[in-house]
């Protein structure tokens, strides 16, 4: 499947992209275009948009959810350890809200520095896949400890 997002990636991008590549469709071919291309190619290429304007799945929804959360309610609810990873990355994403976590500020604060240490979008979300790993084994491993799951 074909896949298209914004350039500069940071927080809900790049888990975005974890999440695709790691759960939805491991041989994912993930796109990264100007903000105002995006619509564009995910038409044009049959290709599924996330956060940009006009995508399938936008940077915020009408319930307030970024793409990453979009995502999990729709195609992987019943996992709990992404349920509480999606509260992470919208916190992160979101930074202003209430209902931020204190790994969210973390998270945020580690993607800052993701276009310092990585030469492109590419690069940036191949090497941010091993935090995301760490963080779902985190959480998964947690979940299970507290609800036996």
């Amino acid at each position: 499947m074909k896949w298209v997002t914004r350039t500069h990636v940071h927080v809900n991008r790049t888990a975005t992209a974890w999440l695709i590549r790691r759960f939805l469709d491991p041989g994912a071919e993930i796109r990264f275009v100007a903000p105002e291309e995006v619509a564009v190619v995910q038409s044009r290429d049959d290709a599924l948009g996330f956060d940009a304007p006009g995508a399938r799945y936008p940077h915020c929804d009408e319930q307030g959810r970024c793409s990453f959360e979009q995502l999990i309610d729709e195609r992987l609810k019943g996992d709990a350890a992404l349920q509480e990873l999606a509260r992470i990355v919208h916190g992160a994403d979101f930074p202003a809200e209430i209902k931020t976590t204190p790994e969210s500020a973390g998270l945020w604060a580690i993607s800052q520095g993701f276009t310092d240490v990585a030469s492109d979008d590419d690069e940036i979300v191949e090497r941010a896949a091993f935090l995301y790993d760490s963080l779902y084994a985190h959480l998964r491993r947690h979940v299970e400890e507290e609800g036996g799951h």
